[in-house]
């Protein structure tokens, strides 16, 4: 594997760096040029590529590099065993650094021939001219009809509202709440089903003397979904936008007040160390010690079967409010998709559509414990004998379940979520900002963002 620099630049938080992305969206394409690595199919977004001869080499960057690299390579090398005329350079990089890394590239690296695009990172990245439409590579495909409807419906929406498909999906996550049945059971606890019962054993397991805690909160990276779960899932609101459409719920008094008890369980039940945490962080916190629950999503599931077996924990769906009702915000769907830059797009495409495929999405979801967007793959033993991922498909679809959309196909969203506002989050965990401020801001920051896309469609 070719080594390759991580970027260490970040997105601006600034209003005016958010608008240049609206901006492009609206039609300003930048005439950029690209700093070419090879024949590798780099290239800026300006350059719309070529479909090339299907063959020679194409790059791959995964979006969740070192957590998925060892399935993703075991998967590379069936691709080229089966394909023997066509090289693929893995190149993994950390959730943490993706998107940073590709806006950095559209803007003068050179982009590779295909990624990770997820449901929550596609609008921006779609908003920039950097990603192949791949609507009628998919129809002309073997996938065609193989692939989950919900799911390539979902990613159709959040890139930019105009119905194209930018990403094939691979996955879907979901939250789930994970707790130690042992712990449970020495403390004579009930699972945690509901809030009531969630806040009755994040307490109940907090013995700071003998370092036990009852609970981790997420205060480092991507730490705004994970509070947006536990503030919609007690408040009970189903919608995130007014029914105008208009106004975000996100600061409606009744969310305000559940965000006020999720953040008061900081170092009150949770480890002081929660307030940089971000998931690995926090993952590798909850294996090797004695917490009593985490919340995360289906991709960590194999990481605590390693760490406890399968008698020592349960991962089961988010909390249930009154009346059994649960409440949860949507979880974005994973993806591969092509940059526009490729010149190897045919190639690429060949890489895409095995990897979707029944045998290899299957792998990859089994190792990551993710929900298949293969329909063939959804149907392997390991689906079913995989509680966590069992339970949240049937939450799902049993109507218990009402979930909250989460606006990812704002340009946006992710700039709002992460770069601005996780610094401020972890204000109100350490009680130098209130919850209700917090919102208020987050509040008028979606707002705002709301009406220049209303505005745009317009």
């Amino acid at each position: 594997m070719k080594p390759i620099m991580k970027s260490s630049m970040r997105r601006s938080s600034s209003r005016g760096a958010r608008h240049s992305v609206a901006a492009v969206a609206v039609g300003a394409v930048l005439a950029l040029t690209a700093t070419a690595c090879g024949d590798d199919g780099s290239g800026a977004t300006g350059d719309k590529g070529a479909d090339g001869s299907g063959k020679g080499e194409i790059t791959f960057w995964d979006n969740n590099g070192g957590v998925r690299t060892d399935v993703w390579k075991e998967i590379v090398a069936d691709f080229e065993k089966a394909n023997p005329d066509i090289d693929v350079k893995y190149v993994p990089i950390a959730a943490t650094e993706y998107q940073s890394k590709v806006d950095t590239s559209i803007q003068a690296e050179g982009l590779p021939d295909v990624g990770g695009v997820g449901a929550a990172m596609l609008a921006g990245f779609a908003a920039q001219n950097a990603l192949e439409p791949l609507d009628e590579r998919l129809a002309k495909s073997s996938l065609n009809g193989k692939l989950n409807e919900d799911m390539v419906k979902s990613l159709k929406a959040a890139g930019g509202g105009d119905g194209t498909l930018y990403s094939v999906p691979t996955s879907a996550n979901n939250g789930v709440l994970y707790y130690r049945t042992d712990l449970f059971k020495k403390a004579g606890l009930d699972a945690p089903t509901t809030w009531d019962t969630f806040y009755e054993a994040a307490d109940k397991l907090t013995d700071k003397d003998k370092n036990a805690f009852g609970y981790t909160i997420r205060g480092g990276a991507g730490s705004i979904a994970q509070a947006l779960d536990a503030m919609y899932g007690q408040s009970g609101i189903t919608s995130f936008w007014d029914a105008g459409n208009e106004k975000t719920t996100v600061n409606d008094p009744k969310n305000v007040a559940a965000l006020e008890k999720y953040a008061g369980l900081f170092k009150k039940v949770t480890p002081a160390a929660d307030l940089n945490n971000d998931f690995t962080k926090m993952v590798a916190q909850w294996d090797s010690g004695t917490i009593g629950m985490l919340n995360h999503n289906l991709g960590s599931y194999q990481d605590h079967v390693k760490a406890f077996g399968t008698d020592r924990f349960r991962g089961i769906p988010q909390p249930a409010g009154t009346g059994g009702k649960r409440v949860q915000v949507s979880n974005p769907v994973d993806g591969l998709g092509i940059f526009k830059s490729s010149k190897n797009k045919a190639a690429a495409w060949k890489f895409i559509e095995f990897v979707t495929g029944k045998a290899q999405n299957s792998k990859f979801n089994e190792s990551a414990g993710q929900v298949p967007s293969n329909n063939d793959a959804g149907k392997d033993a390991w689906v079913s004998e995989a509680e966590p991922t069992k339970l949240a498909a049937e939450a799902l679809t049993d109507g218990s379940t009402t979930i909250v959309q989460l606006p990812y196909y704002l340009p946006d969203w992710n700039t709002i979520s992460k770069t601005d506002n996780e610094p401020a989050f972890q204000k109100v965990l350490n009680g130098s900002l209130s919850a209700k401020d917090f919102l208020d801001t987050l509040a008028d920051q979606l707002n705002e963002a709301q009406a220049e896309w209303n505005e745009q469609k317009g």
